[in-house]
This record gives structure tokens, sequence and C-alpha cells, in this order.
């Protein structure tokens, strides 16, 4: 009898090991919640096997804070043994999460936006990729804009923290290429209330254009500020304000913002010649058939990219080893790198050896805020 309940035993354990287990962490709280919601409701939309596999999602919330996201990783790769890790939502969080991906050998895709999360390609990185366009990819867009529409002087207001700091260094690295002058920089926290004082002194230097390196809903405040203060140039977002949050809270004082975007965020004005405005209405119909009109966003779509790609990669992976082993994982890593030509709600995905993004120029748009809603512009 003994020996008879070890064996069922062992079977259970055997059975439940063969799952593929997929570890989410999103910002489902806090300040970065209204992009964390629609990447964790994009969970749902997930197939729940893959070559004949069964894929089992866990789903933590890291509430927009660093530590509860490393914490969350160490208890999904230690407890709960992924194959694979998503998230997070938040630059800063994210790169925190790269050691537990690389001390744990376990892949991750990253639903953040820095560059610095995937270069360079080094021992730790080399564990991690991403689907979000970086900050150097969609700063030279929004740069290249501001040549063309004959822009000189810029000022710069941002996160006090890595989302911010990179798109600084990106908009100056940019900015000296085609000759704007970067006149001044200012920081603010994602949780302040006021950022008068650092818009006065932006509006103080004159620029023709101000870039605000934000992400959400808190990147309203700074654009609000410039309108009370009767600033009257170009005002750039980042394409971490793209949904419908931003638009709602902002309202009439985010009108005529410009910005980069993933061509998901307006796809139904695309050509019909544009390889993304299938999946990216493929992509928007689903959502919204869940969970109502006007409720999809370009951060869930990151999310539905990164599980195009999961779906290119496990069966791979399966070629070589079971779920729930080291060697699984490292196939799956060497899956994903490997991974070619998988056309996603927001780009092209070829990666690489030395790129773990895998974008290029086609997986942005530049957009406008008219009446309220997202204007493509040609």
């Amino acid at each position: 009898m003994k020996r008879l309940l070890l064996t069922a035993v062992l079977a259970c354990s055997a059975t439940a090991l063969a799952d593929v287990r997929v570890g989410v962490i999103v910002s489902g709280t806090g300040p970065a919640a209204s992009l964390g919601i629609p990447e964790r409701n994009t969970v749902a939309l997930l197939p729940q096997t893959i070559a004949g596999q069964k894929v089992v999602y866990t789903i933590l919330d890291d509430a927009s804070d660093t530590t509860a996201a490393v914490t969350a990783a160490r208890k999904l790769v230690q407890e709960n043994k992924v194959d694979l890790l998503i998230g997070t939502t938040t630059t800063p969080a994210s790169l925190a999460m790269i050691d537990v991906a690389a001390e744990s050998k376990t892949p991750m895709i990253s639903l953040a936006a820095s560059e610095s999360i995937i270069k360079p390609v080094d021992a730790r990185r080399s564990w991690v990729f991403k689907t979000p366009q970086t900050d150097a990819l969609m700063a030279a867009a929004i740069v290249a804009h501001m040549a063309s529409t004959g822009v000189k002087t810029v000022g710069y207001i941002g996160f006090n923290d890595a989302y911010g700091e990179g798109w600084l260094a990106e908009l100056q690295k940019s900015a000296a290429a085609r000759g704007l002058k970067v006149v001044a920089t200012e920081r603010y926290a994602r949780t302040d209330t006021s950022v008068t004082g650092q818009v006065l002194k932006v509006v103080a230097a004159r620029p023709d254009a101000v870039l605000i390196g934000a992400s959400g809903v808190p990147a309203v405040l700074p654009q609000k500020a410039l309108k009370d203060r009767g600033y009257a140039g170009k005002i750039y977002q980042t394409h971490g304000v793209a949904n419908a949050d931003f638009l709602r809270v902002g309202g009439k004082d985010v009108e005529g913002a410009i910005l980069p975007a993933g061509p998901v965020l307006v796809a139904d004005q695309l050509p019909a010649t544009n390889p993304n405005r299938k999946v990216g209405l493929a992509y928007v119909n689903l959502y919204e058939g869940k969970y109502g009109q006007g409720s999809v966003s370009t951060f869930g779509a990151h999310l539905w990219d990164a599980g195009l790609v999961m779906q290119k990669a496990i069966p791979q992976a399966l070629k070589k080893a079971k779920p729930g082993t080291p060697e699984f994982r490292s196939a799956l890593r060497d899956a994903i790198e490997g991974t070619r030509n998988v056309i996603g709600a927001h780009g092209i995905f070829n990666y690489g050896p030395s790129d773990h993004l895998g974008l290029d120029a086609r997986s942005r748009v530049m957009v406008q805020v008219v009446n309220g809603t997202w204007k493509l512009l040609k």
C-alpha cells in the first residue's frame, strides 16, 4: 500500500512538473497602476496550452514598488518554480529584477521601457528580453519630429528615477545629433502633487518645446502646470502615457500633446498595408470584447506581444527539455533569443544575441491628442 501511495505521489508530482509555469509581475496598484492593470487583464487572454502543454500563470502585484517586485520575482522562481518571468511594469523595478533572473537562470521578458534593461547584453542581461519600445528608439522619433517642425530649444521635466534619467540621456543624445539645445532639465517624483517650482524654471528658459519624461497618470501633472503658466510651445510626452486613463484624467490639459506610440494605439488608422494593423485590431477587439469598449491600452499589448513571443519559443524549448528543469529554462532562453519575424501588436520582433528588444523603426508612430482622443500624425 505504501509503495502504491508513493508511486501515486510521484506520478502527480511528475504531472505537475510537466506544466509550463509562467510568473507574471505587474504594477496592479500604486502610481503605475494605469499601466499595470491592462497588463494584468491581458493574461486572461493568453493561451492555456501551447504545443499540447498546459501553461499555468501566476500573477503577482508589485504595487509599483521596486522592493516588492524583487520579492515577488524571488517567490516565483523559488516557490512557484516558474520557467519564465514576465514583467514588471516599471523601469526601476525591472532593472532590480535582472539579478533574480540571472541568478536563477530564468528567462525574463520585461514590460518596461528603458534600454538599460537589455543593454549591454552581458552575462546578467543574457537572460532578459523586453517587448516595449526603448526610450532610445522613441526619443529619436520625438527629436526628429521636433526638428521637422522648427524646434531649436527643448526643456525637460521627468521622473527622478531610472525612467526619467534614461529619457533625459536619450533626449540629450538625439538632440545633440540634430543640433537642438536642451536649455532646462527638472525632476519630480511619481507621487508628487505639485511641480510648480520645476515648471517655473522650465518656462523661464523659454524653450520652443518641452518633453515630459514620465508615464501613466502622473505624467498629467507637468503638462497641466505648463498650461496653467501659459506655456504656448509644443509639449511632448513619452509612450508611457498611451492609455485611456491619461486622457481621462488629463482632459483638456493634455490636449495637443505629441508622443511616439506603438502602432496598436491607432490600429484602425493604419493603412491596410501595415503588417501590424491586423494583429493590433485583433488584440483590440479581443480585449474590448472582454473588458468593454475603449478599455484597451498599449500597455496590455506589450504583455500580449510577450505572449506571442512565448508561443513561438516554448515549442522549440519543448523539443530539448521538460518544463520545470534548468535545461528547459536554458532552452527557452535560447529559443526566445532565436525568435524571428513575430508580428505583434507593437511591431515585428527579431531578437538576436546582441539584440534583446528585437524591434526597429516600424514599431513606432507619432500621434497627437486631438479632441480627447489619439490621432495618427502622417
